[in-house]
């Protein structure tokens, strides 16, 4: 489209549309892709607000031709999520439920509407909604609509068709349809034209189509016979938004069991799981899932097998479900070797996280290949299950293809990622015959091309071999019907793209791009990182799931841009250049960073493991080289180097003094690009490595005084009186364990000092001889989270000088601050990736309870027998892992678990200007209200400096560090 027509386009709408019309370069390049292999182009996206925005946009579309797609979260792994033209996002105002008849149990819902919203409004009235798909908790009613979508309960409550009961279609010439059972209240046009196509292939429509549960290919023309009372609610289902535009929906709702428990059953390979999935239906089954070891290879809590079913049971009571789960396991057991049955919520949640992040961890392949969909549902009979997954393991390796198959075993569905070769043409030569031979495996089989996502543009063009081109005909006639100038959704379904067309690699550069970060899980390629992100978009969730923290932005906004998956997106457009087109210097790409907390929860909560916080250093490192960058880099990228000279300088007094003075206060934030609405924070009087060394020199001195007083002794009472202090050092303290080195980061350093103090104190109790660095170290953390990386490559170089010694002699290094710690564990050696030093460090460092753990197994902490409150630090959570720190506060008698999220200040996040907003909300999603509610006398726990600060600033709450509680208890 010209750019005046697109101008002309966007002007259109704002006078005929009250929701939000973007024809932004962002915006478009946020809804290039779904989750599938695809990319396609708008001109411009709109939020509508109510079902007359709906038919205005179609209107004005009409008008001039411009093709219409409606689009829910955009999760779709076919393809037919993106879009050609104006793209519809319901996701902002059309995602009500509007009402909710627990007697009739149906709802009736806006397109919008998050299906674990619906789920949870329903549950009040102990109800659900039956389908639910691994994506339940971002993925919206109309995109769920729009695909057939089903989930892991199919066996139970069926597709979202057979839970669908009338919609409300507008369609592509403006016509307002109330689809359900029966013609009479379609206009004349539509249902004289349905009553003629169905008439005239009464015997294909009742033969022409395989019977199986998980039939979603094509359209479901067989819905419109009369013995079905024609219910064309049920045959739009599934019409990948080629037909209408859904407005409003009404729903079955289902009885949820009151309660449910798992069975987890393990059999020798995925063909044992697969030949005995369908024997247990008669069950009665909730569920049953498959999955084989090479998806979960590392993962704990599976019983014994190669492979597993995940049998989920319900009943009145636990102990019902419980007995029922038992019986499926006991029935099994003959071919099983091992099973583990699980009542406790909390164990189901943790095992079923693992069947739902399949879909993002089969993206990658043991190896660390990358794999991708276009194959990702095929359906087959249940009984045929494991005899085509034999043929399809064949298959694969007959094209040198590989893939880790799971999925819904109970209905005979197949989820599987490939490893296809998509950037080369050889390799999308295999991915075409490949696709082409499969279409042919399935339909011997007696199956469907597609068991759960649809067609789209990844097997619409295979639909012929399924259906015969007769029928294939008769989708295209049916699709002339509804949408005769082909305005809706087009090359979907009927008249499609060939399968190997729109493939979202072809406008990415070919050759690595030149970038800092050494990639290691990449092999050094940038483009390949951003191809991470897949787009099941777990990232959108809209609350924290149990301890997780991704992604605390886009919470607090709501905006794609500021979800890890949007982000990914514009970089992904950035290396294309068609879209966004200022490469790194691209301002769209920059503003979508700005927001990004650098929290890294995304590198352990996404299921692919993007790591946005190390591609937004990489961006800005290249977006502002040679540039003059924002103050707050200098500010606060550079604070190692101000609190040093403070210290240097003893003007920590001063500078106290005149940071409480408001005037300048405001002065200095101006200049240092620091939110107004922020307290300058306290600088420590005595920092840590001053107090270190005074105490090594008073230790030195005591020794000598001791030295002085032993050798007097001996004098007096001779030289064999067998006194002296044991010590060996001259001490007068018992022999200490292992040397253990720690870390001074600049935050414990100059303004958090009791914590390192504490820490010295508790590590020596414990048994450890602690030492510290001789000279000034530094992790460089604030350049790299500023993205000044050369300069943080020269500080990290130096300390890796400094550390040489204690490197040689194998000694560990205990940080205490998590942020700095997991920059030496990841940021480190993945910036000085020939540095051999730098491997070495990043191995050595352990936490503070994690050393004690490893180096002091049998020392007994201090009991304290107090609840706790507080949050888990970020880079903590996402790189280091707290299980020590759980472990340290269960022996102390600290109860009670620290919540989730983010506590929004993330280092110098919080603290830059026209960020004050976005910081607060994160902190008052979790934290701060786990801390409000708490009663007297819990300890508030944040091991994080920038945490405290939070606490203190927004809160007034003094957190601590594990470490300062445990040594105020030492005795």
């Amino acid at each position: 489209m010209a750019d005046h027509q697109a101008d002309e386009l966007e002007q259109a709408l704002r006078r005929a549309v009250r929701g939000d019309v973007s024809f932004d370069t962002a915006s478009r390049a946020l809804m290039t892709m779904d989750a599938s292999n695809y990319r396609r182009v708008p001109a411009g996206v709109v939020a509508p607000r109510d079902g007359d925005d709906v038919a205005a946009v179609l209107a004005v579309c009409r008008e001039r031709g411009v093709p219409v797609v409606a689009r829910g979260g955009g999760t779709s792994i076919a393809g037919q999520a993106t879009g050609l033209g104006v793209v519809l996002d319901f996701t902002r105002h059309m995602r009500g439920i509007l009402s909710l008849d627990p007697e009739r149990r149906t709802a009736v819902v806006q397109p919008g509407v998050i299906c674990d919203d619906l789920r949870t409004a329903a549950g009040a009235h102990g109800l659900t909604f039956g389908p639910d798909p691994s994506t339940h908790s971002r993925c919206t009613l109309g995109g769920m609509i729009g695909n057939n979508s089903c989930g892991s309960h199919s066996v139970a409550w069926g597709t979202t068709a057979d839970n669908v009961h009338e919609l409300d279609v507008l369609t592509y010439g403006g016509e307002r349809v109330r689809a359900a059972q029966g013609l009479h209240d379609l206009p004349a046009r539509l249902r004289d034209g349905i009553r003629s196509l169905a008439g005239q292939h009464l015997a294909l429509l009742r033969t022409g189509f395989p019977e199986l549960p998980r039939r979603i290919s094509g359209y479901a023309l067989d819905e419109l016979l009369p013995e079905k009372n024609a219910d064309l609610a049920r045959a739009l289902t599934g019409s990948e938004g080629t037909l209408g535009v859904v407005t409003e929906a009404t729903v079955r709702l289902v009885e949820a069991p009151g309660a449910r428990a798992l069975a987890v059953l393990g059999y020798p390979d995925e063909s044992a799981a697969a030949e005995a999935a369908h024997t247990l239906l008669p069950y009665g089954p909730l569920t049953v899932e498959g999955m084989a070891a090479d998806l979960v290879a590392g993962t704990t809590g599976l019983p014994k097998g190669g492979a597993w079913l995940f049998v989920e049971v319900g009943g009145a009571t636990r102990e019902e479900a419980l007995s029922r789960a038992q019986e499926v396991a006991r029935a099994a057991a003959e071919a099983t070797t091992d099973h583990t049955v699980v009542a406790d919520p909390a164990g189901q949640r943790a095992l079923w996280r693992v069947r739902e992040d399949a879909s993002g961890t089969a993206t990658r392949t043991p190896d660390g290949s990358e794999a991708w969909p276009g194959w990702e549902d095929c359906a087959v009979p249940p009984p045929r299950l494991g005899a085509y997954l034999r043929d399809f393991r064949a298959l694969m390796a007959q094209h040198g293809l590989r893939g880790t198959p799971y999925g819904h075993f109970g209905d005979g569905c197949i989820h599987v990622r490939i490893d296809f070769d998509l950037l080369t043409e050889p390799g999308i030569r295999v991915f075409r015959a490949f696709s082409a031979d499969l279409a042919d495996l399935v339909v011997a089989h007696g199956g469907s091309l597609s068991g759960e996502h649809g067609d789209g543009l990844a097997r619409a063009e295979l639909l012929p071999r399924m259906y015969g081109t007769e029928m294939v005909g008769l989708f295209s006639r049916f699709k002339d019907l509804w949408d005769p100038e082909g305005g809706l959704n087009p090359g979907v379904l009927a008249r499609p793209q060939r399968l190997d067309q729109n493939l979202r690699f072809d406008p990415l550069p070919r050759r690595p791009v030149d970038v800092e970060f050494g990639y290691p899980h990449d092999k050094g390629d940038f483009s390949a990182a951003v191809r991470r992100c897949v787009g099941v978009a777990k990232c959108r969730n809209e609350s924290v799931s149990g301890d997780g923290v991704m992604c605390p932005s886009y919470r607090a906004t709501g905006e794609e841009k500021h979800s890890t998956r949007g982000r990914a997106r514009l970089l992904h457009e950035m290396l294309a250049g068609e879209v966004v087109q200022d490469g790194w210097r691209s301002e769209e790409v920059r503003d979508a960073l700005d927001l990004c907390l650098s929290c890294k929860g995304c590198r352990s909560d996404c299921p692919v493991e993007v790591d946005m916080a190390t591609y937004k250093a990489e961006f800005l490192h290249h977006h502002y080289e040679g540039r003059l960058r924002p103050a707050a880099h200098y500010s606060m990228g550079w604070l190692p180097v101000w609190l040093r000279a403070a210290s240097l300088l003893r003007a920590a007094p001063a500078a106290n003094a005149l940071a409480g003075v408001s005037p300048l206060a405001a002065l200095a934030k101006r200049l240092g690009g620091i939110a107004p609405e922020r307290d300058i924070p306290e600088l420590a009087h005595e920092p840590f490595t001053r107090w270190w060394r005074d105490r090594v020199r008073e230790a030195a001195r005591e020794g000598a005084r001791e030295g002085v007083r032993q050798a007097a002794r001996e004098a007096g009472a001779g030289a064999d009186s067998g006194s002296g202090s044991g010590s060996g050092s001259g001490s007068g303290r018992p022999e200490r364990g292992q040397t253990v080195v720690l870390w001074p980061d600049t935050f414990t350093n100059h303004l958090s000092p009791s914590v390192g103090r504490s820490a010295v104190a508790v590590l020596e109790a414990a048994g450890l001889r602690v030492v510290v660095p001789p000279k000034p170290v530094c992790c460089g953390l604030t350049w790299v989270s500023t993205g000044q990386l050369d300069r943080a490559r020269t500080v990290m170089r130096r300390t890796l000088d400094v550390m040489a010694p204690a490197l040689d002699a194998g000694l560990p290094v205990v940080g205490l601050e998590p942020s700095c710690t997991a920059a030496l564990r990841t940021d480190l050696p993945e910036l000085l990736t020939t540095d051999p030093r730098a491997a070495r460090l990043a191995e050595s460092v352990s936490t503070f309870a994690q050393t004690l753990e490893r180096y002091a197994p049998d020392w007994q902490p201090p009991r304290i027998d107090r609840p706790v409150v507080g949050q888990t630090h970020c880079h903590q959570h996402a790189v280091l892992g707290d299980a020590a720190e759980r472990r340290l506060r269960e022996r102390a008698g600290l109860t009670g678990a620290l919540s989730g999220g983010c506590c929004g200040l993330a280092g110098n996040f919080g603290f830059e200007n026209g960020h004050y907003e976005v910081s607060t909300a994160c902190a008052e999603e979790q934290l701060l209200p786990s801390v409000r509610a708490a009663e007297p006398g819990t300890e508030v726990l944040a091991d994080g400096y920038s945490c405290r600060t939070q606490l203190t600033q927004l809160a007034g709450q003094k957190g601590r560090h594990l470490a300062e509680v445990l040594a105020e208890r030492l005795p």
